[in-house]
């Protein structure tokens, strides 16, 4: 997901870069915007730093520059690419250009052109937030539908004491996250993801795979991540790009997932074992590359290690493991016999063979599968979605077992 922070000129403005770092933190990407008073306070280039992204100061181009048609135009492609918009500090001039309309630079432009939420973090002297306009330009804001933090009170800056001091860079990301619809119903779970494909070689140059893309894990971690969890992630190779994770590390073949996964599983209370593990490799990979006038190769395949039977016969108490099978035919019998087999608290399947399911594709159809016979078969959606419907349920399985927080160490 994409913020625009905006930050328009107060002595507050520091404190925006601690809010940069706290919606990082939940995987969010940020695109600052700065006002040129906000300049005068900090620099662009601290910023700049901290979000990874240019700063975005001028409406057309930077300050003593040629204007062009990408600059003209930047706060529409901005607009159309963000998921919500924050004002912090939001100083009453700011406040009032957002209230009746005026958009004079790049920022009060940008939130006339988006149609993501918007939430404001007011900052300023005590007079000038009491004032009647002040207060009735926050009045048209709430009704328009801007979430409004409100300051804190106490010593301000000009040496007087009151309402006006912006509030903290915490309560603002709350109010982010909440907009947003994030959740902190994993907090304090330290939660395993495996995903994408494994890759077995076949001489120095070819290998056996399959097609999996990774985003089901991806998605997984991302939105384990929104929750509060802390996220282990171990990916197979992928062309896509990983979510943040608290650890990430990239895997090829099923031994090292294995590897990996062992490692990694003593410190999780919830295994998600989504990445698409070869089921076998062959037995003697050539060092060299295989020739084509030598002949086809009898390539004779064993099996590699069971990795999920593996996590589920070590699996510590309160530890919840989730399986996934992608089937072709007979989902409802394969998925059940695999559920039960390894001894899964829930297993996600689905029919590959499906449009909009499977690999490649940014959604999937699948079903739950529970120990007590249970089935929850759920229409197409997104993977993100699919993921959140699959962490509900390990939300819901956790608070039955009535273990929280199994408090594993690092392993």
């Amino acid at each position: 997901m994409r913020i625009a922070l905006g930050v328009s000129g107060g002595i507050a403005a520091y404190k925006a870069a601690e809010l940069v770092r706290l919606l990082q933190d939940k995987g969010l990407d940020v695109q600052v915007v700065m006002t040129r008073s906000a300049r005068e306070f900090v620099t662009p280039l601290t910023f700049a730093a901290l979000s990874g992204h240019k700063v975005i100061t001028e409406m057309f181009g930077e300050a003593g520059g040629s204007s062009n048609v990408e600059s003209a135009i930047e706060h529409i492609a901005v607009a159309q690419s963000i998921d919500a918009l924050v004002v912090a500090p939001a100083t009453a001039n700011v406040l009032a250009k957002m209230a009746h309309g005026i958009a004079d630079d790049f920022l009060t432009t940008l939130c006339l052109a988006t149609k993501a939420p918007l939430i404001v973090a007011p900052a300023m002297n005590v007079n000038m937030w009491e004032h009647a306009a002040t207060q009735q330009n926050l009045e048209t804001l709430r009704h328009r539908g801007v979430r409004v933090v409100n300051p804190d009170e106490g010593y301000l800056a000009c040496g007087m004491t009151g309402a006006g001091r912006l509030a903290s860079p915490e309560c603002i990301a709350q109010a982010v996250f909440e907009t947003l619809g994030f959740r902190e119903d994993l907090k304090g779970e330290i939660i395993l993801v495996t995903a994408g494909p494994t890759e077995e070689p076949l001489d120095a140059l070819r290998y056996i795979s399959n097609r999996s893309s990774g985003k089901m894990g991806y998605a997984l971690a991302q939105a384990s991540r929104r929750r509060g969890a802390r996220v282990l992630l171990v990916s197979g190779p992928t062309h896509t790009e990983p979510p943040a994770a608290h650890t990430f590390e990239r895997v090829r073949t099923a031994g090292e997932m294995a590897e990996a996964v062992f490692r990694h599983a003593g410190a999780a209370s919830v295994v998600l074992m989504a990445a698409a593990v070869a089921d076998f490799r062959p037995a003697a990979a050539h060092t060299g590359k295989i020739k084509k006038q030598h002949g086809a190769p009898v390539v004779k395949l064993e099996p590699t290690a069971d990795i999920l039977s593996d996590i589920s016969r070590r699996r510590r108490k309160g530890q919840i493991i989730v399986g996934f099978a992608a089937e072709t035919e007979d989902l409802v019998e394969n998925a059940a016999a695999k559920l039960r087999a390894k001894h899964l608290d829930l297993l996600v399947a689905n029919d590959v063979t499906q449009n909009g399911a499977g690999f490649d594709v940014d959604t999937n159809i699948v079903t739950l599968f529970f120990p007590d016979g249970r089935k929850m078969a759920l229409e197409k959606m997104s993977k993100l979605d699919v993921a959140n419907r699959v962490l509900d349920q390990v939300v819901e399985i956790r608070t039955k077992s009535g273990v929280r927080n199994p408090g594993f160490e690092e392993a």
